[in-house]
């Protein structure tokens, strides 16, 4: 879900170094249909001209703090009331103390002490001004009045000393405003579990058994969530990607792992969504150092069964359903028969609804075929799509299934 479509965006970008990521922000926002405004302060233009945003967004960039506008509004004003969010990136400490006691001598300060929209701050600055107490202070009070914090990154900084003070990457400052947006959405107030990833069953200290899971499905199904406001708990056995913005990640490794966070986690929750792909089978034991091909001329490992996940959430379900999730979504990869096998999964697990997936085009790949069942027998056969596509249609799913 695009949050950023006809928003109305008022970048503020202050005397920072860090002002040339302002640039691919302004891109990445125009590019995702926001109306974005960039307003200057004199010391950022020394670090980064104002043709550079206005080429980006083909927009006047806003400099003058008693400008006045084509009806001879007062352009500040104008923009603060026109604003869906105020994100001043990068925010120096010089410009956190401003906005903190309330001084108006830049359109950005002006804007922001006038407007009713979202204030979205991404500090820069050098490692000691971030952890001066006046700085801490300043911060503080500004959250406290409900604007939000992007806080920046260590690493090197511009003096070449090496410390906490790198303004945030563009991704990161895009995920937060999403978040922000996402505040109202509709799934506000509802929280959702989602599993991602493959298992992996150590057979020794070295191998273990697996399968070809991404957990790119899980982690673009937690993206839509939060761009629903949802709260959202991950529970992943993927380290690739990057973490879903304002996700609560729990990291597992084995089935058994997977089995015992999902029961914990899906107290509470409204919606569980099983997208991650865990294994069935496990070594009946584990050799406690690296097997060596020269020791033997076949190696037959014995398995067992892994515990059932869906199994055990459909008996508490049935048993206790005030620990239960309201709304449960499996998924089932199939080689052959998929409706028929898929079918049966739904009725087995007493699922809500799921998504059946051919193999073997569903494993890693960043588009897919799928094909939604349902508890009242319906069913939506769907076009090959992208995995963040397939999960807006899921989750408008839910939505309906959660009324």
């Amino acid at each position: 879900m695009n949050l950023f479509q006809n928003k109305t965006i008022v970048l503020g970008v202050t005397g920072s170094i860090a002002a040339y990521k302002a640039a691919t922000l302004a891109s990445r926002l125009h590019q995702l249909g926001a109306h974005v405004h960039v307003a200057m302060t004199d010391a950022a233009t020394h670090f980064i001209t104002p043709l550079t945003f206005e080429s980006l967004t083909h927009r006047r960039v806003l400099r003058d703090v008693l400008a006045l506008g084509a009806d001879s509004e007062i352009e500040h004003v104008s923009f603060a009331k026109r604003a869906d969010m105020v994100l001043i990136a990068p925010a120096t400490a010089n410009t956190l103390a401003k906005l903190a006691h309330g001084f108006t001598d830049d359109v950005i300060s002006a804007i922001c002490l006038d407007t009713r929209a979202p204030i979205l701050l991404a500090p820069a600055m050098e490692t000691g001004m971030w952890e001066n107490a006046a700085t801490r202070d300043n911060l503080k009070i500004l959250t406290q009045r409900g604007m939000f914090l992007v806080e920046p990154n260590a690493g090197h900084l511009a003096s070449g000393a090496s410390g906490k003070g790198r303004m945030a990457e563009p991704q990161e400052i895009l995920d937060a405003a999403r978040h922000v947006f996402a505040r109202d959405g509709s799934l506000a107030g509802k929280r959702v579990v989602i599993t991602a990833g493959g298992t992996r069953e150590a057979i020794d200290p070295v191998r273990v058994i697996s399968n070809h899971s991404s957990g790119k499905m899980g982690y673009a199904l937690a993206e839509e969530a939060l761009s629903r406001g949802a709260n959202v708990s991950l529970i992943t056995s993927v380290d690739e990607l990057p973490n879903p913005y304002g996700a609560e990640i729990t990291r597992v490794v084995s089935t058994q792992d997977l089995y015992d966070t999902v029961l914990g986690e899906m107290r509470g929750a409204d919606v569980l969504i099983m997208a991650a792909a865990p294994a069935d089978f496990r070594p009946a034991s584990m050799a406690d150092r690296k097997i060596k091909k020269e020791e033997m001329a076949e190696w037959n490992i014995e398995l067992i069964r892994n515990p059932d996940i869906l199994g055990e959430v459909a008996r508490v379900r049935a048993n206790d359903p005030a620990n239960a999730p309201r709304v449960v979504v499996g998924f089932a990869a199939e080689t052959n028969d998929l409706i028929q096998h898929a079918r049966g999964k739904l009725e087995r697990k007493n699922l809500d609804m799921l998504v059946a997936n051919p193999v073997p085009q569903t494993f890693g790949s960043d588009n897919v075929k799928a094909t939604l069942l349902f508890k009242n027998r319906n069913e939506m056969d769907l076009q090959p799509m992208t995995k963040e596509n397939l999960a807006e249609v899921i989750f408008a799913q839910v939505e309906k299934l959660l009324k």
